[in-house]
């Protein structure tokens, strides 16, 4: 009979399963839904286009700034999260206070476009070039819209001390949002200056 002094312990690496908060994994799983729907749009795009009949235009100037706008925002949306880490709640106030003006701005933004593009006679029920435009803009002003909701709950989150070095979650995953669509954009415009 073995005594409890005969077993010898071994020290045995206990691996740990990759894991992900299921909020982030399901933020995740809504990013790559919309990288699949854009890819979608995108290609559909470029086949129609070769099927001929497609009118050439100029985009509207409005999109270089919204884009302008869109990049700017992204930076202010970093200041906030560097400041929310090391709890510089002042700070995380103001960024998330100016990334969400911007963000109202860049969808006033879309709208002004697309009045420049019914002034250069470019509608939505026309040419399918005109259609994609809209189309693309829409859609992703739609995702904005939610990126923009998010920003003013983390705004009033902030100002009852909600976000801070040791609540970060909600911060990370608006960050992550509200880059990637800033980044989902940037995608669009190259791809309408490269493809229109």
């Amino acid at each position: 009979m073995m005594m409890a002094e005969d077993y010898k312990l071994v020290d045995t690496p206990v691996e740990q399963p990759l894991s992900m908060h299921p909020k982030k994994f399901a933020l995740w799983l809504f990013i790559v839904t919309v990288v699949m729907i854009f890819a979608a749009f995108t290609s559909a795009h470029i086949v129609r286009q070769a099927d001929g009949d497609w009118l050439i235009y100029d985009l509207p100037t409005m999109l270089w700034y919204t884009s302008a706008i869109i990049l700017l925002s992204s930076v202010f949306m970093q200041w906030a999260y560097m400041a929310a880490k090391k709890d510089k709640l002042e700070q995380v106030k103001l960024a998330l206070a100016i990334t969400t003006v911007l963000g109202i701005l860049f969808l006033v933004g879309q709208v002004k476009a697309w009045g420049q593009l019914v002034d250069n006679n470019i509608y939505f029920n026309g040419n399918p070039a005109g259609s994609f435009l809209y189309v693309f803009t829409f859609v992703h002003a739609l995702h904005l819209v939610s990126g923009v909701i998010y920003l003013i709950y983390m705004l009033i989150s902030s100002y009852k001390y909600k976000v801070h070095a040791k609540n970060m979650l909600n911060m990370e995953m608006c960050s992550t949002w509200w880059h990637f669509l800033g980044g989902l954009w940037i995608y669009l415009f190259i791809f309408l200056l490269l493809n229109h």
